[in-house]
């Protein structure tokens, strides 16, 4: 469709134009679906008739080729398929005499497709809706060799629509004609005939080799091979030579999660976000060049939420939360005791013993860290202590039903456990050491007394003598002295020493998030609400004291350095470094919400991301650090960077979308197209023409100035039936490839006004710029068994047409071979994301690949190894054919 809309033309004259086309459109399918059964009928009775004639001993007569059903090419011919209880018809190309041609001649301009279907994906279809079985490898399907071969699993004993009698006879036909010459590359499974639920997916090579057909949510989409491609066989088989591996982490989980940083006998600071636990060293000075080197521990299968560290400095507990795998089964909380200079797993202490998730733990001091003591996530929130060596439980009671914020040994008395949490510091006696299982643990709740009791204490600190410090939500530093032991006092804990408050001092204005003890004995305390660093000496006496900027957030974290240096975690994902006379600076940024838009600059190592914390972020890959970042004032779920590099283009949820100066962070352009979020931006290679995919179901085309600055709209893509999800321009900048929600992929001739191109036939050979419609076919064996149709949120192909990586709804990141068009495609596959990976891009030159996680706000750089050398693949590969499915390769 072309053009701006009239002043005249409304939404609901759009509406009605729309539902005349798609009445058109069905009356020509329905034309075409009953031409295709008749003459699929008259054929089937030709072919009896000619089989009687050849078993008799006379020639079959040669007779002129039947009339085509209109819109068809004049070399194709219908084919029923069977497809278990589903019969749909099929346009194979008849095949001509050989060595003229290897697949039939492109349909004229006005024809209709060879499949009869309106769109490839559900839009509107000749073919029913019946449950697919599970795919099969994709193969030519040989004739058999004799003609009363046994059927199995034909369609005529369980179709349950009994008006389609014609329908089943020819589909138990067909499957005389379709059966595979082999059946144990298949697992023993007939994949062209057996059932599957409605979230299955099915692939099947046809027989004159003209389509592959998939399908989603029952849905049919159908693919056109290229015409070079002359088998499926041909295509590449196994995972890419290609591997990745995880260079840098960005960002830090400081906004939801405490015991979140530390600093190791080596110097390197520990902290985690997502699956990972990072151990990053400092290089240069702070927000140097390089910004220093990460590790990286990635054991966990799901989010971890706290750390702590042995007292040799090496070794460190982690700890996830609970989760569930891809098939929806329960991940069970567990903690990990690992080694930092290996990176190997020491042991796996819990699994099966925690629900919900870890919410805190720490290693007992006094007796060389021998114990862990364990605080879960459940209603109970269950106290345990453990064995390290032998990872197993010593003790274990209910604590609290309030939320439990923090716990430690103390560090004179490992008997000796401390609480705190909601509205709550607990003192806890630990007996039994040694004996699994039978020892005891019992409670002594501190009491506030005249003082207010505050609504959290989320963190407390011990002192060389014995006290202990508490910071509140009310801003006060509590000082918890040791009192003698009361034995007229019965009940639990009354033969041994208690705690009362001692003294109180006013630190902070809002909560107090963290509490530190330095190597001198003072004590330095973070706040929230004011975002002060404040150090105490003895009777706490405030010494010193410097305020983060306020764009970083509030403290978080505390941890000392080497010398007078000191790591901060704040509240915005951010980890600064520096000291309380010189300031901070940060080392490590992040963003704070769900991640979405993501683009790779063109001619640099950078890329930009944005997300629904409202934050547009330019990123230096080389220099592992935040280049800048501004504030939209709204959620950026799309972005694009001009050819040039000079300009990006961000779409924003409430249809707006913006173009921004690179250099100077200007915006330079404002529009906005509907009041729907807009899901994919993308220039034309050329950089002339600016697509906009829109939740409006439209697709916007602008052009645009050489400079990228000024655009004026061009036209609109009408067409799809539901919202826009991906697209890409063709090479020359003529052409776009859409996908939208409901499974669709449409062409359109955007020099040619927009249109639509109906014929999607003829597109079969088109070159594109890039590739990144998660529905095609070159790409659709990307796509796992069973999908709904929203299992893999980004694809991208690399500029070298080797590789294309997949981000998918299950914390997994793939690398699969490009094209990838066998059903069951093996992958390299990754984890280390904590929630749905919603986007992945190549750089400019293919040598690192970029993923965000979603609700986890992270971003990960990985470094693409492996690779084969520069320029494309070769469109047609010689490899030698799976003859089995292969798993995806857990790297």
């Amino acid at each position: 469709m072309d053009g701006a809309a009239g002043p005249g033309e409304g939404p609901a004259q759009e509406a009605l134009q729309s539902l005349s086309q798609r009445l058109r459109v069905q009356e020509q399918e329905m034309e075409l679906v009953k031409a295709a059964l008749a003459e699929a009928l008259r054929l089937l009775r030709l072919q009896a008739s000619s089989t009687s004639l050849q078993d008799s001993g006379t020639p079959a007569p040669i007779r002129n080729s039947p009339a085509v059903p209109p819109g068809l090419p004049r070399t194709c011919s219908p084919s029923l398929v069977s497809r278990g209880t589903q019969t749909e018809v099929e346009i194979e190309p008849s095949p001509g005499p050989p060595g003229l041609s290897n697949g039939p001649p492109a349909p004229q301009g006005g024809s209709e497709e060879p499949s009869g279907t309106q769109s490839e994906g559900g839009g509107s279809s000749s073919s029913g809706t019946g449950s697919p079985g599970p795919p099969g490898i994709l193969r030519p399907v040989q004739p058999p060799q004799r003609t009363d071969t046994p059927r199995r699993n034909s369609s005529s004993s369980s179709s349950p629509r009994p008006r389609q009698k014609l329908s089943r006879k020819a589909a138990s036909s067909a499957n005389l004609l379709l059966r595979s010459g082999s059946t144990e590359s298949r697992g023993g499974k007939e994949p062209l005939s057996s059932p599957g639920g409605p979230g299955s997916r099915r692939s099947n090579y046809n027989l004159e080799g003209i389509s592959v057909k998939m399908f989603l949510r029952g849905r049919p989409i159908t693919m056109y091979i290229p015409s070079g491609i002359r088998s499926l066989e041909e295509l590449p088989s196994g995972p890419p030579p290609e591997t990745l591996s995880l260079d840098w982490v960005y960002g830090y989980r400081g906004r939801d999660s405490r015991s979140n940083l530390f600093v190791l006998r080596s110097g390197e600071v520990v902290y985690f976000i997502a699956c990972v636990v990072v151990l990053y060293r400092p290089g240069g000075g702070p927000g140097g060049p390089g910004g220093g080197g990460q590790r990286h521990y990635r054991g966990h299968t799901d989010c971890v939420r706290c750390l702590a560290v042995h007292p040799d400095g090496v070794r460190v507990a982690s700890g996830q939360t609970a989760g569930v795998d891809k098939d929806g089964k329960p991940l069970q909380p567990v903690v990990h005791i690992w080694d930092s200079e290996t990176l190997l797993k020491l042991q796996e202490i819990g699994l099966g013993a925690f629900e919900r998730g870890v919410g805190a733990l720490a290693f007992s001091a006094v007796d060389q860290g021998a114990f862990l003591c364990v605080v879960d996530d459940s209603n109970e929130h269950m106290l345990s202590v453990w064995d390290c060596s032998r990872a197993v439980k010593l003790a274990e009671i209910k604590s609290t039903n309030d939320s439990v914020l923090a716990v430690g040994f103390s560090p004179r008395d490992s008997s000796c456990i401390v609480t705190s949490g909601k509205s709550h510091v607990h003192f806890w006696n630990w007996s039994g050491a040694g004996v699994p299982g039978n020892g005891t643990l019992t409670r002594k709740q501190g009491v506030f007394g005249k003082y207010k009791k505050p609504k959290f204490i989320p963190c407390f600190v011990f002192l060389p003598d014995g006290d202990i410090l508490t910071g509140d939500s009310e801003g006060n530093i509590l000082t918890w002295g040791r009192s003698p032991s009361d034995s007229r006092t019965p009940g639990r804990g009354g033969a041994k020493e208690t705690y009362g408050i001692v003294a109180q001092a006013h630190a902070h204005e809002g909560s107090i998030f963290a509490l530190c003890l330095r190597r001198d004995g003072t004590v330095l305390s973070g706040g929230g609400r004011d975002r002060r660093l404040v150090q105490w000496g003895p009777g706490l006496v405030a010494l010193q004291e410097a305020e983060i900027p306020e764009h970083f957030g509030a403290v978080r974290a505390i941890a000392e350095g080497l010398g007078s240096e000191l790591l901060v975690g704040t509240t915005k994902n951010a980890l600064l470094r520096g000291d309380l006379a010189q300031g901070f600076s940060p080392v490590i940024q992040g963003h704070t919400d769900e991640l979405w838009g993501l683009c790779t600059h063109p001619s640099q190592n950078r890329f930009l991301t944005c997300g629904h914390d409202r934050q547009l972020c330019l990123w230096d890959g080389e220099g592992h650090a935040l280049a800048w970042s501004i504030d939209l004032k709204e959620t950026g779920l799309c972005a694009d960077f001009h050819p040039s590099g000079a300009v990006v283009a961000v779409g924003l949820n409430t249809g707006r979308w913006l173009v921004l100066d690179t250099e100077t962070r200007e915006i330079v352009s404002d529009v906005t197209d509907g009041n729907e979020q807009l899901s994919v931006v993308r220039y034309s290679p050329d950089g002339l023409y600016l697509a906009i995919g829109s939740h409006d179901n439209m697709i916007y085309i602008y052009s645009v100035s050489s400079d990228g600055a000024k655009s004026s709209r061009f036209g609109r893509c009408v067409g799809h039936s539901s919202f826009i999800t991906h697209l890409d321009w063709s090479k020359d900048g003529n052409f776009i490839m859409s996908n939208s929600g409901d499974y669709e992929i449409l062409y359109w001739d955007v020099a040619g006004g927009c249109k639509q191109l109906k014929n999607r036939y003829e597109s079969r050979d088109r070159e594109w710029a890039t590739y990144t419609c998660v529905l095609g076919f070159h790409v659709y064996g990307v796509w796992p068994d069973g999908s709904d149709g929203t299992d893999i949120n980004s694809l991208c192909r690399s500029h070298n047409e080797r590789v294309v990586a997949v981000a998918d709804d299950f914390c997994k990141v793939h690398l699969f071979q490009y094209p990838c068009a066998r059903a069951k495609a093996p992958s390299r596959m990754y984890g280390g994301h904590g929630s749905h990976v919603t986007s992945v891009r190549f750089t400019h030159d293919d040598s690192h690949l970029v993923s965000l996680g979603g609700k986890d706000a992270s971003i990960f750089q990985w470094r693409v190894l492996g690779a084969g050398g520069a320029g494309p693949a070769p469109a047609t590969p010689s490899r030698t054919p799976s003859l089995s499915p292969a798993s995806s390769l857990d790297v």
